[in-house]
């Protein structure tokens, strides 16, 4: 819109009641700034978590917000002294969310890349999106070496895809699928004897088809996953970054991830350096 000297009455009153909505309870407004103080003076944090992205992020029988990050979300607000309110994001969305004030961090299977960071503020890992070779207990595989004649499956296109065909012998007979539900499939229904998948397949696979005594073998790539936050904000940064590092310890962050993985936490992974 293009101001002008003077205001026509349909401007003005279209401002009023702008300013008039952003006084309802409940409206989202600009943070005044998010520091550990801050937020436990206003006694609540707004934090971006993913709710298209089980287990990490999902919605549960009863259609509120579950999974690993939840999680996470809730012993932060909690040992920051804060009520808790979660704002669904998307992956498309969660910068713009965060850089308008919309939330005070994002806590969102956030891959930490050079390129995001050079809009907004990682803290150390929190999780990682790890991609690994699955295969029956009975199938001896430990290294890439041992792929050789082995069917393997992967998604198209996909990081699994990049990183098996990066390793793998060329003996080794790689099977692309369209999605992660046809290659799972494909491990079920015994056309592949291995694939190449995420922890969140692994979870799946364990939780409703344990007969198959599916394992990972080796790991294919571990994407470090950080909570982010405004160039700004490097107080409520450097803080998380304590909270992290207190929950891997205590074991807390351990547990979470066995609710929702069911499986054992591998040790996080290094802060990338860029």
């Amino acid at each position: 819109m293009t101001f002008h000297s003077q205001i026509g009455r349909r401007h003005f009153s279209a401002l009023a009641l702008g300013a008039a909505a952003a006084l309802l309870p409940g409206a989202i407004r600009p943070a005044v700034a998010a520091t550990p103080d801050e937020i436990k003076k206003r006694g609540r944090i707004q934090i971006g978590i993913l709710t298209d992205y089980p287990p990490f992020g999902g919605i549960d029988e009863n259609q509120k917000p579950a999974g690993y990050d939840v999680d996470v979300a809730n012993l932060l607000a909690k040992a920051i002294g804060a009520e808790l309110n979660l704002v669904p994001v998307t992956g498309p969305n969660r910068i713009p969310f965060l850089l308008t004030n919309k939330v005070d961090m994002l806590v969102a299977t956030f891959g930490i890349t050079e390129e995001r960071s050079k809009q907004v503020l990682f803290s150390n890992p929190y999780s990682a999106f790890t991609t690994y070779i699955l295969a029956p207990k009975s199938i001896a595989i430990s290294t890439p070496d041992d792929l050789k004649g082995v069917r393997v499956g992967v998604a198209r296109a996909s990081t699994q895809d990049s990183a098996l065909s990066a390793i793998a012998p060329r003996e080794t007979r790689i099977m692309r699928f369209d999605d992660d539900a046809t290659t799972t499939q494909s491990i079920i229904s015994g056309q592949v004897q291995a694939i190449g998948a995420s922890s969140t397949v692994f979870a799946q696979l364990s939780e409703n088809y344990a007969n198959l005594q599916i394992e990972r073998k080796f790991t294919l790539k571990a994407q470090a996953n950080g909570m982010a936050f405004r160039k700004q904000d490097e107080a409520l940064r450097d803080w998380s970054n304590d909270f992290i590092k207190t929950i891997s310890e205590n074991g807390e962050l351990g547990k979470i991830h066995q609710r929702w993985f069911k499986t054992a936490m591998d040790p996080l992974p290094p802060m990338p350096q860029f």
